[in-house]
């Protein structure tokens, strides 16, 4: 059975009010409770080709962060990773569970990963996969100091100048599932400000790339707090930065680390979702 031939009925869409804002979740499925948090500028519907089949056995969480999608996001906004995993404990308790499995994408990642260090108690088992966690990487001056250069580039050229830096040097598949070459971002450059679709560059490259590239994950409470955890990256991204950070974390923790089909954000892709999805099963079965 492929993913195109599942479909779920009976899909449960509620909303929590959590320090000024109201929060969107959806829930399907029986079986264990799995959250499914996104990465930036994602939401509930970036594990639209997942959710369904996942929910044959797993009731499974999927919401809007705040200020994304459905979500409310209340002025000034900010992104700060201590709130947003203090949100994901709010959407699991309205959803009706205590505890919960975890897998998290990229920001969603490192959301997982505060998750199991101040939230230990409702973390069945986290699956991580390539969190942008510079700081754990050897080289992590050099990255940082090249993130603050895209930083300033936002404010004084614009952000989606910036992001575009920024996708060349994450090495993110946004080209067509495949990394910016540096004379495909000096073409694009001078046309920036007229690209559709990336209009989350203003509010991702001024607020909230410097918290999810500054981030250290406390990887010594994790272990303590005895959370199950299994990393994982795509097959594509294992020698660009955030498969790099994949592999450390799973060194320093001393977890496994498993190899998922395509790149960053292969579960998007109706090409790859089925085996993407099948390795997901893998992880999930290793907690």
């Amino acid at each position: 059975m492929t993913i195109q031939d599942t479909v779920t009925s009976g899909i449960r869409t509620d909303k929590v009010a959590v320090q000024g804002d109201d929060l969107v979740f959806d829930v399907r499925g029986h079986g264990a409770p799995l959250v499914l948090l996104p990465g930036t500028p994602g939401d509930a519907s970036a594990y639209g080709l997942v959710a369904d089949p996942l929910a044959s056995d797993h009731t499974v969480i999927t919401y809007d962060p705040r200020g994304f999608g459905r979500s409310t996001g209340r002025a000034p906004r900010r992104y700060e990773i201590g709130q947003q995993a203090g949100d994901v404990v709010e959407v699991v308790h309205a959803a009706g569970f205590d505890r919960a499995l975890v897998f998290g994408n990229s920001a969603g990642a490192e959301v997982g990963l505060e998750l199991a260090k101040n939230y230990a108690d409702i973390v069945e088992g986290l699956v991580v996969h390539e969190p942008p966690v510079i700081r754990v990487l050897p080289d992590a001056d050099t990255f940082q100091r090249k993130i603050a250069e895209i930083y300033r580039t936002a404010w004084t050229e614009g952000p989606k100048q910036a992001f575009l830096d920024f996708l060349l040097l994450s090495q993110l598949p946004f080209n067509a599932g495949k990394p910016f070459t540096q004379a495909e971002v000096d073409a694009i450059r001078p046309k920036a400000d007229a690209l559709p679709g990336f209009d989350f560059a203003d509010f991702y490259v001024k607020y909230q790339m410097l918290p999810l590239t500054n981030y250290a994950p406390d990887l010594a409470a994790i272990t303590e707090n005895g959370v199950r955890v299994v990393v994982g990256a795509g097959a594509l991204s294992l020698d660009l930065p955030f498969g790099r950070t994949s592999r450390r974390i799973a060194d320093e923790l001393r977890v496994p680390f498993i190899t998922f089909p395509g790149h960053h954000g292969s579960y998007t892709d109706p090409a790859t979702a089925d085996a993407w999805l099948k390795v997901l099963r893998e992880a999930l079965a290793a907690l």
